[in-house]
C-alpha cells in the first residue's frame, strides 16, 4: 500500500520539480552597469548645455497703472531696498541666493554671493 500511496504521489508531483538541478545550464553571469571613467562624465554632458534664467532682483515697487503710464525720462521709482542691503539672486523664478553688488572690470556690475538659501536646497 505504502508504494501506491508513493506512486501515486509521484504521478501528481509537476514535472518541473523533478528535474535534475545538474541538467540545468549554468546562469549567466550577471553584466556590471556600465560605469563612466574618471574625467568622462557623459552622463552629466547633456544638461551642462541647459539654459537657464538667472535675475538678480534690485528690489520692488508697487504702483497703480495710472503712475505707471506717467514715467517718462529722468523719472525715479522707488524701491522697496536700501543702499548696501543684498539683492536677490533668482533661477527660473525662484531664489537661489543673496548677494553684494560689486563692481567688476571698470564700469561692470557684478553680484558677490552672500548666502544660499537654505530652502533652495533640498535632501535628495
Amino acid at each position: 500500500m505504502v508504494d501506491e500511496k508513493q506512486e501515486a504521489a509521484e504521478m501528481n508531483t509537476p514535472q518541473s520539480a523533478q528535474i535534475d538541478p545538474d541538467e540545468l545550464a549554468p546562469e549567466a553571469p550577471a553584466e556590471k552597469p556600465p560605469t563612466a571613467k574618471k574625467g568622462e562624465g557623459k552622463s552629466l554632458d547633456a544638461i551642462f548645455g541647459v539654459k537657464l534664467d538667472v535675475r538678480v532682483v534690485l528690489g520692488r515697487s508697487r504702483m497703480p497703472i495710472s503712475e505707471l503710464l506717467d514715467l517718462t525720462k529722468g523719472s525715479v521709482i522707488e524701491l522697496d531696498r536700501r543702499i548696501g542691503e543684498p539683492v536677490d539672486i533668482m533661477i527660473n523664478d525662484r531664489m537661489v541666493a543673496r548677494g553684494d553688488l560689486v563692481r567688476v572690470q571698470g564700469d561692470m556690475l557684478g553680484v558677490a554671493l552672500r548666502e544660499i538659501v537654505k530652502d533652495f536646497i533640498t535632501d535628495a
